[in-house]
C-alpha cells in the first residue's frame, strides 16, 4: 500500500464513507440524550443544545465550506475539518461539565464538510450525467445510515454508557483522516477567489419568489426531520418508557420512510411533473402526521401511533425533496452553486430552530401531543410553500 499522500481521484466507497460519517456524527448518540441529561444533572432542554447547537453551526459552515474549498481545495478542507472533529470528540469524552461538553459537541459540527464536499468532489470528477448516477448511490447512504446508527448507539449505551459513542466517533475520525490521506487526491484543479462572487449572488436569489417557495418547502421538510430527531428521545424515554436500544430502532423509522419514498418516486414521476410530485409528498406527510395526532388526542398513545405516523415524514420527503432541490437549482442555472449553499444553510438553520423548540416545549406529561403538533405545523408550512410554487410554475411567472 502506498502511504504517500493521494494524488488521484477518490473511489466511490471513500465518498460514501465520508458522507455517512457526517450523518453518524449527528444521530448515533441520540438514544443517550436522556441518560446524558441525568448524568450532567441538567434539563432535557439544556441537553438538547447538543442537537440544536450542532445544527446551527453546520448551517453556518455550509455557507463557507464551499467557497473555502473552491479557494484552497477540497482535500485540505476535509482534512482540517476531520482533524477538528477528532479534537472536539476528545473534549466531549472527557467533559465533566455540561457547558464544556456542549462547546466541544458544537465544534463536532465541522464533520458536515463530508456531506457538503462529497457532492462538489463528484462534480469535479464527472460530467452531469455520470454525476447524477453517482450522487444517487451516495444518497442511499443518506437513507440507510440514519436507520442503523441510532440502533447501534442505543445498544452501545445500554452496554457501556453514553461516552462509548464518542469513543466510536473518535475511531471514525482517525480512520477518516487515514482514508482521506490515502485515497482522496485534490479534485479542484481551478482554485480561485470565490467568496465575493458567491455572496454577491445571494441578493439576486432573495428577490426570486420561486427560490423562496422551493427553499421554504425544502427547509421545512428537512426541519421536520431534525425536529423529530430532537424530540423523539424524550417522547420515547419519558412517555413510552423505551430503553435506548429500542429508541434507536424507532429513530430509524423516518429514514425507512424516506428510503421507500425515494424508491417509489422513481416510478410515480413518470405521471407527475415537478411541482405535482412535491405537492404529493407534502400531502402524504400531512395526512400521516395528522392521523397520528388525532389518535393521540383520542388517548391512543403508543409506539404505533407516534412512530408509525412519523414514518410518513420520511415517506413524504422521499417524494418531494428531490424535486425541491431541482426546483432550487432551476431558479437561476448560472447561480446553482450559490442557490444550493444558501438553501442548504436555510434548511439546517430552520432545523435548529425546530429542534430548539422541541427541547423547550416537550415535557413528560404532554410530550406525545406536542411532539406531533409541532411536526404537523412544520409540515403545513411545507405544504403551503409547495402550493405556492405550484401556482407560480403553473402561471409561468418570471422571477
Amino acid at each position: 500500500m502506498n502511504f504517500y499522500a493521494a494524488k488521484s481521484d477518490p473511489h466511490l466507497i471513500t465518498l460514501i464513507i465520508i458522507t455517512a460519517a457526517s450523518i453518524i456524527s449527528l444521530n448515533m448518540f441520540l438514544p443517550s440524550l436522556a441518560h446524558m441529561a441525568s448524568e450532567f444533572n441538567v434539563s432535557y432542554s439544556i441537553m438538547n443544545i447538543s442537537v440544536a447547537g450542532y445544527l446551527a453551526v453546520t448551517a453556518i459552515l455550509q455557507l463557507i465550506i464551499g467557497p473555502l474549498s473552491d479557494r484552497f481545495g477540497r482535500r485540505i478542507i476535509l482534512l482540517g475539518s476531520v482533524a477538528i472533529f477528532c479534537l472536539a470528540t476528545v473534549g466531549c469524552i472527557f467533559s465533566t461539565n455540561i457547558w464544556w461538553f456542549l462547546v466541544f459537541r458544537i465544534l463536532q459540527g465541522s464533520m458536515i464538510s463530508g456531506a457538503a464536499l462529497s457532492r462538489a468532489i463528484v462534480r469535479d470528477m464527472m460530467d452531469t450525467k455520470d454525476a447524477v448516477k453517482v450522487l444517487a448511490v451516495i444518497a442511499m447512504a443518506m437513507a440507510i445510515v440514519p436507520m442503523i446508527a441510532p440502533m447501534f448507539g442505543g445498544f452501545l449505551d445500554e452496554l457501556y454508557g453514553w461516552r462509548i459513542n464518542f469513543w466510536v466517533y473518535l475511531i471514525i475520525g482517525f480512520c477518516l483522516l487515514f482514508l482521506i490521506w490515502l485515497d482522496l487526491g485534490e479534485t479542484n484543479t481551478k482554485q480561485n477567489e470565490t467568496f465575493h462572487k458567491q455572496f454577491s449572488s445571494y441578493p439576486i436569489l432573495f428577490k426570486s419568489r420561486k427560490f423562496w417557495g422551493y427553499s421554504i418547502c425544502m427547509s421545512s421538510s428537512v426541519a421536520c426531520f431534525y425536529g423529530f430527531l430532537s424530540g423523539a428521545p424524550l417522547v420515547a424515554t419519558k412517555v413510552l418508557e423505551l430503553p435506548p436500544s429500542e429508541l434507536g430502532l424507532y429513530i430509524g423509522s423516518t429514514s425507512l420512510g424516506f428510503f421507500v419514498g425515494s424508491f417509489l418516486s422513481t416510478k410515480i414521476n413518470l405521471y407527475l411533473n415537478l411541482t405535482q410530485m412535491i405537492l404529493f409528498g407534502r400531502i402524504v406527510a400531512v395526512i400521516g402526521i395528522s392521523s397520528g395526532l388525532i389518535l393521540v388526542l383520542m388517548g391512543n398513545i403508543s409506539t404505533f401511533t407516534i412512530f408509525g405516523s412519523v414514518i410518513f415524514i420520511g415517506l413524504g420527503n422521499g417524494f418531494s425533496l428531490p424535486g425541491s432541490h431541482v426546483g432550487i437549482m432551476n431558479v437561476r442555472s448560472d447561480l446553482a452553486g450559490s442557490a444550493s449553499g444558501l438553501s442548504g444553510a436555510m434548511a439546517v438553520g430552520f432545523g435548529a430552530i425546530v429542534a430548539t423548540l422541541m427541547g423547550l416545549i416537550l415535557t413528560a406529561v404532554d410530550g406525545a401531543y406536542k411532539f406531533l403538533l409541532i411536526l404537523l405545523i412544520v409540515k403545513l408550512i411545507s405544504l403551503g410553500a409547495a402550493i405556492w410554487v405550484h401556482m407560480l410554475e403553473s402561471k409561468s411567472i418570471e422571477t
